[in-house]
């Protein structure tokens, strides 16, 4: 069982019905408790209980549930979103036990000397050198209780993509990667881009632009614009936002997650030249972005 089917049982325990979500439907453990001790039933959208349920609960759920949420909310990691399994708590369970008596410091010590990778830690807790691979969350949390700060291979501290060419003119920072897919152009127009990885710029900290010109290539969207950008200048002072020169698309139509709603007290404006702030506005107002592969990127380049 994962958290959301532990949380829906307590809730049944508590109101006696809850609204059916996927995790729901598709849970084994529900459909256990409905069709072999049919102590649960369900409409279209609800589950509910019959008699028996809460006897059954108080005896096999009741006490690892409120366990599970003490510990979570202690540890500050109940968030609306946790997907946590059941066997993951328990992990987590005993990793902070055994930090509280001692006993897991020398393998802390271990982990932050020897710059140990997700696989490694996940060998070491989970059994398994992949379990931990793509799980956020899951990972924080490990981290959290082990009380480091990063892992090795950690996304935003590590290497940046580099497409060299001969005598650069000129360096692109790239909010996507896909300019550097095409290298063909870059290369024969004497351009080195660069890809960090959106919004994980931290290593930028260790560039050197070796003295070239340097420029930024973004989705002029909120996420681009607003969030990322002032990072980026942040960490590389003398970095240019280039003008694009892609045609706008329908925030609403292409179906895209960066919206200008979020805009809110965020200010921009002493980043931006005249015309930026124009194609800004116009796009703001009609709910449209620019996605950066669309752009011409030498004309960008050649236009400053």
């Amino acid at each position: 069982m994962n958290w959301i089917e532990l949380r829906a049982l307590d809730n049944l325990y508590s109101n006696g019905e809850v609204k059916i979500n996927d995790t729901l439907a598709k849970s084994g453990e529900i459909s256990y408790l409905i069709n072999s001790l049919r102590t649960l039933d369900r409409t279209h959208d609800k589950l509910f209980v019959l008699e028996g349920f809460a006897e059954l609960y108080e005896k096999d759920y009741l006490e690892k549930y409120h366990c599970y949420e003490t510990f979570l909310s202690d540890n500050g990691l109940l968030k609306p979103q946790l997907r946590f399994d059941e066997s993951d708590i328990q992990i987590l369970i005993g990793i902070k036990e055994n930090m509280d008596n001692g006993n897991l410091e020398p393998l802390r010590e271990q982990i932050i000397k020897n710059e140990a990778t997700v696989r490694i830690v996940s060998l070491m807790f989970f059994k398994n050198e992949k379990y931990l691979l793509g799980k956020e969350a899951l990972i924080n949390a490990v981290k959290l209780l082990l009380d480091i700060d990063e892992l090795a291979d950690d996304k935003d501290l590590q290497y940046k993509y580099v497409l060299e060419c001969i005598n650069p003119r000129c360096i692109v920072l790239c909010e996507n990667i896909d300019f550097l897919k095409r290298p063909t152009l870059a290369r024969a127009n004497n351009i080195e881009l660069w890809y960090a990885g959106g919004k994980n710029v931290n290593k930028l900290d260790f560039s050197d632009t070796r003295g070239l010109p340097i420029y930024y290539s973004c989705d002029w969207d909120y996420d681009g614009l607003f969030v990322i950008y002032p990072l980026v200048i942040n960490k590389i002072k003398t970095i240019q936002l280039l003008t694009p020169n892609g045609s706008p698309k329908g925030i609403k139509e292409t179906e895209h997650n960066s919206k200008w709603e979020n805009i809110k007290d965020r200010n921009i404006e002493d980043l931006l030249t005249a015309h930026q702030l124009d194609i800004m506005e116009n796009l703001i107002k009609s709910n449209q972005w620019i996605i950066e592969e669309s752009c011409d990127l030498i004309e960008m380049i050649n236009n400053y």
